[in-house]
């Protein structure tokens, strides 16, 4: 009887065994990333109809836009030097207020002058975003 139990036990760890690595490999390949696509695509089934998806899309992607606003030629030729500037001058860059401009100095005057303009990342509040808005409008001399 003993022996019977251990057989049939044996066997029923089996098949779930079986079963439970059956349902992890399909669950792998159930979620299949899809890439998005940087044009509306309308298909000639359905012309007027836009799913809801594309239209998310798009809004996501005018959402993550950066805009740099400039004003003149003789403006952009002219680059801030982020190892002398004033607290005023480093206001006048797109997206840098009193307390950032603040912070760049005391970075500045703490560690020293920046090496290479990109190196303005590390002070707080300037993401990578930011930096790529500002990068041509800044050097290091």
């Amino acid at each position: 009887m003993i022996k019977y139990l251990v057989r049939k036990s044996a066997q029923l760890f089996s098949i779930i065994w079986s079963c439970v690595v059956i349902l992890l490999l399909s669950s792998s390949f159930g979620c299949a990333r899809r890439e998005r696509s940087k044009s509306l695509t309308v298909s000639s089934e359905a012309p007027t109809t836009i799913s809801s998806q594309t239209k998310n899309t798009q809004a996501n992607d005018q959402q993550s836009n950066v805009s740099v606003v400039t004003a003149n030629p003789s403006q952009t030729a002219k680059r801030i030097n982020i190892n002398n500037a004033s607290a005023e001058e480093l206001e006048k860059l797109p997206g840098i207020g009193k307390a950032l401009a603040e912070r760049i100095i005391e970075h500045r005057e703490k560690y020293g002058a920046f090496r290479r303009a990109e190196h303005l990342i590390i002070v707080r509040g300037i993401s990578d975003r930011k930096f790529r808005a500002l990068r041509d409008l800044i050097t290091v001399e």
